[in-house]
């Protein structure tokens, strides 16, 4: 089998699967965090929102920050774990 052939197979591995699925299911939440809160900090941008708004969305992105990195934690995954290499394009998640 080619090189490229095995770095696509999917490795089955039961010791590994429930943390394998748990990465995976937490790189999406910490993509669509991420692009909830770029949205967010685009409408405080625009003057969009009251203080009182502004200050419930700071509140509620601290805690899901937080509860991230309690899932991160309990699964002992890393946020470097959680940014996938697509390849060519790039990683998933932005490096910054």
């Amino acid at each position: 089998m080619s090189e490229e052939g095995a770095r696509w197979r999917i490795a089955a591995d039961p010791d590994t699967v429930q943390r394998d699925l748990s990465r995976l299911v937490l790189t999406i939440v910490e993509l669509v965090r991420q692009l909830v809160e770029r949205q967010c900090v685009r409408r405080m941008d625009a003057g969009n929102l009251t203080d009182e708004q502004v200050e419930a969305l700071g509140v509620t992105l601290m805690r899901l920050e937080e509860a991230m990195g309690d899932l991160c934690e309990r699964f002992e995954l890393t946020p470097a774990d959680l940014n996938l290499d697509l390849g060519p394009l790039g990683t998933l998640l932005p490096t910054e």
